[in-house]
């Protein structure tokens, strides 16, 4: 199945009070996030990529600190965004944090732990984008981002964060480009 984003899910995010650099962002990860899924070849909800990627920092509407995963996946279940949709966002921040780390970071204490391929793929679309749109890659040659990731991520503690997060976007990273190269 094909998904292509969506103008009136844009709006969404406009009237949410997502501003225009953060829309930016998303539209730019829905599109890293589509383009990475097609080249895995697997079977995969190409909507819950698109628009998992899209909404995933909705809570930027509200704040940007490390509950805008949670407050974005509320505002996501009062519009109707799908189950699915909602979940990616409250997990993605840090790529799927443990019970422990959320406890640390005074998150509400669950596993948000990522399960699914799409919800890895929007992660990791995620974290090329920073790399890209923070110039650590020149973006006429964006497959430098994946080339180098591991570098780049122990290189610079920014897109890493600590051992675990760091540990868990190189799992991704290893598992989606093992099947990119099949």
């Amino acid at each position: 199945m094909s998904y292509k984003i969506q103008d009136s899910d844009i709006t969404i995010l406009r009237k949410a009070g997502v501003s225009e650099y953060d829309i930016k962002h998303c539209v730019k990860v829905a599109e890293k996030a589509l383009e990475i899924a097609k080249r895995t070849g697997a079977n995969l909800d190409m909507e819950l990529v698109g628009r998992g990627a899209l909404f995933h920092d909705l809570g930027k509407a509200k704040t940007h600190g490390m509950e805008h995963g949670k407050i974005g996946a509320e505002i996501g279940r009062k519009i109707g965004l799908p189950e699915a949709v909602t979940d990616l966002m409250e997990k993605h921040i840090r790529g799927g944090l443990t019970e422990e780390e959320a406890k640390e970071l005074k998150l509400p204490i669950k596993d948000y732990a990522l399960k699914t391929l799409e919800e890895k793929i929007v992660i990791y679309a995620d974290r090329l984008v920073d790399i890209i749109t923070d110039g650590i890659v020149e973006i006429k040659n964006e497959i430098e981002a994946e080339q180098r990731f591991e570098d780049i991520l122990n290189e610079y503690p920014k897109y890493g964060k600590n051992r675990k997060t760091l540990n868990r976007y190189l799992g991704y990273h290893n598992e989606i480009q093992v099947l990119m190269r099949k």
